[in-house]
């Protein structure tokens, strides 16, 4: 019954939150929509780059660990290692292509 009582506030507000922000009838959207793009750009990647480089802080970490577990398994951990930072690199490039490609 606890869990209800704490979910109860969080679903009335996602309900009310579209009739809230939603445009009155006959308006027009705003103007300065080129503005709101420039900054859902920059957000967007300032998030993609966050996240990217907190990704790859935490795998340089854990591959720091494991070489000092098991030496022996230096070459494996390493190339995992590489791969996981070039496919953690190559999705902040596709969020950067993506900006630009699909919101202009």
């Amino acid at each position: 019954m606890k869990k209800l009582a704490r979910i109860w506030p969080v679903v009335t507000v996602l309900l009310m939150a579209t009739p809230a922000f939603a445009q009155e009838a006959g308006g027009a959207a705003g103007g300065n929509s080129q503005a709101y793009i420039a900054i859902a750009k920059a957000l967007g990647m300032a998030i993609a780059a966050a996240f990217c480089g907190t990704a790859q802080g935490r795998a340089t970490a854990a591959a720091c660990e494991s070489f000092a577990r098991n030496p022996g398994a230096a070459a494996a951990i390493r190339f995992a290692l590489i791969l996981a930072l070039v496919l953690i690199e190559s999705m902040a490039l596709y969020v950067f292509a993506a900006f630009f490609i699909k919101i202009t």
